[in-house]
């Protein structure tokens, strides 16, 4: 199963018996944890050591986390990051994840949701990892964009394409997929490994991210062209 291969995970928290708790509970799943407690040590460690996943809170001393990510993808650091916040609004939720986070999870939350989503996101790089000699070596081509799979790189006219790691996942399974029609429920089972029907919008949230990078004019798209009544689907030019 792919929860019990041992992953190491990052939780920036400022409270330290919250942060503990979390990582007494991602332990549990077979995870190595790291916990610190304020925005530079949290950057600073996810910038400088390999992890699989950061969860990352908002509300941090010294560095908020939202000017964490957004350092950390113009690092081109593309780490998972679940973003803890206590801010209920969907403004807040959006603005995380157009400056690069994956996903998010509003406190209070459940220790099995939190989980759960942990192994959902943990779940997609696995299935997204290339798995075989044949899937290292496969590089897709689509008029000037080019994908490669083994370096989880894309480049436009030869021009490197910085992409979060959800969005490089997302690019792939278009790419993979020419000319199919996806829903956003679709999406979000593919992608996230999710079907809970209120996390749609962060399927748009991302179309709209992803398009900003590798389209010309992202409101006359080329690539990711939109299904009127469906939702989504990629170029079949090649």
């Amino acid at each position: 199963m792919l929860e019990s291969m041992e992953k190491r995970i990052l939780v920036v928290e400022d409270q330290p018996d919250i942060a503990e708790l979390i990582a007494m509970h991602l332990r549990d799943l077979g995870h190595r944890v790291d916990c610190v407690h304020d925005g530079p040590a949290g950057y600073e460690a996810a910038r400088s050591q390999r992890y699989d996943l950061i969860l990352l809170d908002v509300m941090l001393p010294g560095r908020d986390g939202l000017d964490i990510v957004r350092a950390l993808r113009m690092d081109r650091i593309t780490t998972p990051v679940l973003m803890l916040t206590a801010r209920s609004t969907e403004i807040d939720r959006v603005l995380g994840l157009e400056l690069g986070a994956d996903d998010y999870l509003t406190k209070p939350f459940s220790i099995p949701e939190l989980q759960a989503r942990v192994k959902a996101m943990l779940r997609r790089v696995e299935m997204h990892a290339p798995a075989s000699s044949g899937a290292a070596a496969e590089r897709i081509e689509a008029g000037g964009l080019l994908i490669d799979c083994a370096s989880r790189e894309a480049r436009l006219d030869g021009r490197p394409i910085p992409l979060t790691a959800r969005e490089f996942d997302l690019l792939v399974h278009f790419a993979r997929n020419p000319g199919r029609a996806f829903t956003r429920m679709q999406l979000l089972d593919a992608v996230w490994g999710t079907t809970f029907e209120g996390y749609e919008h962060n399927v748009n949230t991302h179309i709209n991210r992803l398009r900003a990078k590798i389209e010309a004019d992202p409101a006359n798209p080329r690539y990711v062209l939109t299904v009127r009544g469906v939702g989504y689907r990629f170029t079949d030019e090649r």
